[in-house]
């Protein structure tokens, strides 16, 4: 399977966010990209003709004000029909850089700790207003960077603000529901030490040091704060890497369990059964079948 790690291009780096309107007619390519994924969340907006986007787990078929979002880190790909005409709106933002005191209430959910953004997407098919705000946020977000208008960094910030305000109000299965607050300056270096070492022995004494914390207050706090323990964290990152890699490289089981630092085969295919309700090589040969339709 034909797969890689998109690396995406800032516009403007302190905004860490690339938006961008894109057209096919459909005569110069057609078919499916390849599966593909980037730490950016990917939030699409259809202006014109049918574009049709697919994830490991579902299958959309955007039409005009259509709007969808996928998480950070998802494996996803498009498909473009021959001698079809779309046009269509891709914002990539990093989320990070918004997760001021204001945010850290939702930090959480919004870091997708338990479940990937994509489930949000539920929103846009049950409420039309929803998918009508989000996508007039686009637009400006969209005619802002095209434009860059003086203070257009402000005005860009705060319809990220937005944006995340409208999903998290209108999520009555409460997916976005508030938490513990979290220190982002406790945060930020034990998220980057983890997705830093996900193939070596993460070893929580460390982390805890980086925390500026004792082991046992360490432990107390994350799971605390976070909703869960700092060990399962850890495994749900580990088992999701494993995913990507089970598309995207062309290594045995085996080998992607070392790489995810998970030499306990009966362990690793134990977590990735729980996460994904089928075995790595179900979810390989799975994968492998979307990929001839």
């Amino acid at each position: 399977m034909d797969s890689f790690q998109e690396p995406i291009h800032y516009q403007n780096p302190q905004l860490c966010i690339k938006v961008w309107k894109f057209t096919h007619s459909g005569n110069e390519h057609f078919g499916y990209q390849p599966w593909h994924y980037h730490k950016e969340i990917e939030f699409i907006l259809v202006l014109e003709g049918v574009h049709e986007m697919h994830t490991p787990t579902a299958a959309y078929k955007l039409h005009p004000g259509d709007v969808m979002v996928i998480g950070s880190s998802q494996l996803h790909k498009s498909r473009v029909h021959p001698g079809k005409h779309v046009t269509y709106i891709v914002l990539h933002v990093d989320l990070e850089p918004y997760f001021d005191p204001a945010m850290m209430h939702y930090t959480r959910h919004f870091m997708e700790i338990m479940n990937p953004l994509d489930d949000l997407n539920y929103l846009f098919s049950k409420y039309p207003h929803v998918q009508e705000e989000v996508g007039a946020i686009l637009l400006h977000i969209h005619e802002e960077v095209m434009h860059k208008k003086k203070g257009y960094e402000i005005a860009v910030s705060m319809h990220i603000k937005h944006l995340l305000l409208v999903l998290l109000r209108n999520d009555d299965l409460l997916l976005l529901s508030a938490h513990e607050y979290v220190d982002a300056d406790f945060l930020r270096p034990v998220m980057a030490y983890v997705e830093n070492n996900l193939g070596e022995k993460i070893e929580m004494a460390e982390v805890s040091r980086l925390a500026g914390m004792s082991y046992v207050y360490f432990s107390k706090y994350f799971k605390k704060k976070m909703g869960l323990s700092f060990t399962e964290f850890v495994n749900r990152k580990r088992i999701l890497k494993a995913k990507r890699m089970l598309v995207t490289d062309n290594k045995s089981i085996t080998s992607i369990a070392a790489a995810v630092g998970m030499e306990n085969m009966a362990h690793f295919y134990e977590l990735f059964k729980r996460f994904n309700h089928c075995t790595p090589k179900q979810f390989k040969e799975n994968m492998k079948v979307k990929e001839r339709k």
